[in-house]
């Protein structure tokens, strides 16, 4: 009941999963990525355990083609089940079973896979792969969503869509951006909004957030106020109007 990409990108390293699904809060159970190191999305009768653990494992530097078989072997609901993973060295694999309810499969390209099941078609697959990489010249983030929505047109999960999440991480265990439309009429257009929404403010506050590297953080937050003033004196010189729904913090 759910399509989703999983990739790693090459120009900043960060890993993304981006899911879609006729089913409540996706988001929640799909995509398990760990900092900097891997992206897995289980799906199908979802194993949120075969998620926690296959992410817990290519992050410690295990390979992908060892982790889904051993996990496949190992579970007697292996046959309903999907997974698809990436790991550090950029590794793609993945697991179908064979009582998944079609039109189910997977494919990739490089630092890319594409899975599905209970979808309208194999076009579904077929063209969210063929978006991603019309669209590398794209950020991560929108270059996902040009895919998930070639995906849609081309009928998407065969029931419909309840909910959608993007989950992009850079070399931290926590999120770069973690969005969820948990239950809403076209859940991947609401994603575009919150990402949009994002651009905003969020994104310049996660730059001063603490790292491995840097225990602290950026602590001054005249650097962090100035590129939201920058940012919003941009898009409104631009006539882009704000997509947020938060009340306005100009005096």
């Amino acid at each position: 009941m759910t399509y989703s990409i999983v990739a790693r990108d090459p120009e900043t390293g960060q890993y993304g999963v981006i899911v879609a699904s006729r089913f409540f809060a996706t988001g929640a159970l799909v995509p398990h990525l760990r900092g900097g190191r891997c992206a897995v999305a289980t799906q199908a009768f979802v194993s949120p355990i075969w998620g926690m653990e296959a992410a817990n494992r290519l992050a410690l530097g295990e390979r992908a083609e060892d982790v889904v078989p051993d996990l496949v072997a190992r579970d007697a609901g292996q046959a309903i089940r999907q997974i698809h993973m990436i790991d550090m060295d950029g590794h793609i694999a993945a697991h179908t079973g064979k009582d998944c309810i079609g039109w189910c499969g997977q494919i990739s390209a490089d630092a890319v896979s594409v899975a599905g099941n209970m979808l309208a078609g194999q076009a579904v697959i077929a063209d969210t792969l063929a978006a991603y990489l019309a669209h590398l010249h794209l950020p991560f983030g929108p270059r996902l969503l040009e895919a998930m929505a070639a995906g849609a047109r081309a009928g998407g999960d065969k029931r419909g869509t309840q909910s959608a999440a993007l989950v992009i991480h850079q070399s931290e265990d926590y999120p770069w951006l973690d969005l969820r439309a948990d239950d809403h009429p076209d859940p991947l257009a609401e994603l575009r909004r919150l990402y949009e929404v994002a651009q905003e403010r969020f994104v310049h506050v996660a730059k001063a957030l603490p790292t491995r590297d840097n225990f602290s953080g950026t602590t001054d937050r005249r650097g962090i106020d100035s590129a939201i003033k920058e940012a919003d004196a941009a898009r409104r010189a631009a006539g882009i109007p704000s997509k947020s729904f938060a009340t306005d913090l100009d005096p």
